[in-house]
């Protein structure tokens, strides 16, 4: 004999937990969870529930964009923002290193850490990596070196222009061609730094050898 269908409760008669009956198991593992108790998630398997545009954009083009981008911004805000109000050049220049410099440790280099893939894997597209107080004010005397040299080849590009022409246009500051150069001698110097110390390793690994 077939055993009798289980009627139904009418949802009315239903009590109001039974509507919000909760797994505790599983809440106690949501709110426990931390890094060292949840499973490894791939790479590609995270970029499946990521929100924002599938584009992808090669890290050194990351880098070089991001540096640019604050170059110019810098520029933009301090450099014509503040020409009106500072007459010496050389006040204009010190105030206009100074922020390159702290935008550079402050928000620059943080934001490459950020999006870095893996720990330190932005690293070589700073002349300081090391997250450190003493690093701040590198960055800000890093940055006057920076500028000096803009500032040189600026004066480069006029002078050509002059001889090429015998006119007297000259070539003026601007965010977009500024953050160009900016970033290309930053990337100059960082290549420099990575050579020298790539030399520097393989002497030292040539002196251990009998």
């Amino acid at each position: 004999m077939a055993g009798k269908k289980r009627r139904a409760v009418p949802e009315e008669n239903r009590a109001t937990s039974d509507f919000y009956k909760l797994h505790s198991r599983a809440i106690n593992d949501l709110i426990t969870a931390n890094e060292e108790n949840s499973p490894e998630v791939s790479e590609e398997e995270l970029r499946q529930y990521r929100s924002g545009p599938k584009l992808k954009v090669s890290d050194w083009l990351k880098a070089i964009l991001i540096k640019w981008w604050f170059a110019g911004s810098v520029c933009f805000f301090i450099f014509w923002g503040l020409s009106s109000y500072v007459s010496a050049r050389l006040d204009l220049l010190l105030i206009f290193g100074i922020a390159l410099g702290v935008v550079t440790d402050v928000l620059t280099n943080n934001i490459l850490r950020y999006y870095a893939k893996k720990r330190g894997g932005n690293d070589r597209w700073m002349m300081f990596p090391k997250k450190q107080y003493v690093t701040f004010f590198l960055n800000i005397l890093y940055a006057f070196v920076l500028l000096l040299c803009v500032d040189f080849l600026y004066n480069l590009i006029n002078l050509a222009f002059l001889a090429a022409g015998g006119t007297a246009m000259t070539l003026g500051v601007g965010p977009i061609l500024f953050g160009v150069i900016y970033t290309a001698v930053d990337l100059l110097f960082i290549s420099m730094k990575r050579l020298f110390i790539r030399i520097v390793s393989d002497a030292k690994e040539s002196a251990k050898k009998p």
